[in-house]
């Protein structure tokens, strides 16, 4: 896609981090924005900086762990703008510690958010962009993590991992069904965002007694993600990252740092059949 002046695109998780970013993006560009997110007010709040900034948006609160939740987001878009030309799952969440202490909660709100976010996306805005019979994009928030395998943090990464495969399988079938819908994958390292806050977003059907269960683990690996974040990249280079990769249709988008000399090594675990190497992005 090359042209994008007065198109459509649909973000979820877009009340801040590379979701906002990536609306601050296509809306340079010129086109209409629909920022989804579960949080009402930073939703508004960035809805208005938005448009303070000229750009034509609505926000829709949604929760994007439920399939009636998206399919109204697909709606509220193809009824306010006629058309859905770019759509990006991107809400995330993250959890962590001993995967045989987390609680079942615990899966439960990361594949939710992660993986089935994405599938009820895929389910709800690609059928809109396949009858539109013109060029549209599709963009799946996965992350570093899904090339990776590191302790602590195991929900995270196999919710990833599945985006990842996910995405993989739909690129060919798209390829074979419906090629004028193209697809990338977005696989962030460590960017500064607010994931590791993700817990203020936590609805309360995960957060019943015995829900978040405290632990030395848990705490090291929160602690060590707001520690990375804190110090990543800014969003604006994600989104410039999802924007060249819309116009070059580039299915991956990975890093360029340590993260990727991690997935390469487990990479090459695979290949010689050798057991997992711990090797951390440093």
């Amino acid at each position: 896609m090359q042209d994008f002046p007065g198109k459509t695109a649909v973000i979820t998780g877009g009340a801040s981090g590379i979701g906002l970013a990536m609306g601050e993006a296509f809306a340079a560009e010129g086109m209409n924005i629909v920022l989804a997110d579960i949080e009402a007010q930073p939703l508004q709040q960035a809805v208005t900086r938005l448009q303070q900034q000229g750009a034509n948006c609505i926000g829709v609160v949604t929760d994007v762990a439920e399939a009636e939740a998206v399919q109204a987001l697909a709606d509220r878009a193809v009824a306010q703008f006629g058309a859905i030309h770019v759509a990006c799952n991107n809400a995330g969440v993250f959890t962590g510690g001993l995967l045989w202490e987390e609680s079942l909660a615990d899966y439960r709100w990361v594949l939710d958010v992660n993986l089935w976010g994405v599938i009820h996306g895929i389910r709800s805005f690609l059928p809109v962009m396949q009858a539109q019979n013109c060029e549209c994009h599709m963009v799946n928030t996965a992350s570093m993590a899904a090339l990776t395998a590191m302790p602590y943090s195991g929900i995270y990464h196999m919710s990833k991992h599945a985006v990842l495969a996910l995405s993989e399988s739909l690129y060919h079938e798209l390829a074979f069904h419906s090629p004028q819908v193209k697809l990338s994958v977005l696989c962030p390292e460590a960017i500064n965002t607010g994931i590791a806050r993700a817990e203020r977003n936590r609805p309360r059907r995960y957060s019943d007694a015995g829900d978040v269960v405290s632990s030395d683990a848990r705490d090291l690996v929160m602690e060590s993600l707001a520690a990375s974040v804190a110090g990543g990249l800014g969003p604006e280079i994600m989104a410039q990252r999802v924007l060249q990769a819309i116009r070059n249709e580039q299915f991956y988008i990975l890093s360029e740092e340590a993260w990727r000399e991690s997935a390469n090594l487990r990479l090459d675990d695979i290949r010689e059949g050798r057991n997992p190497t711990f090797a951390p992005p440093l």
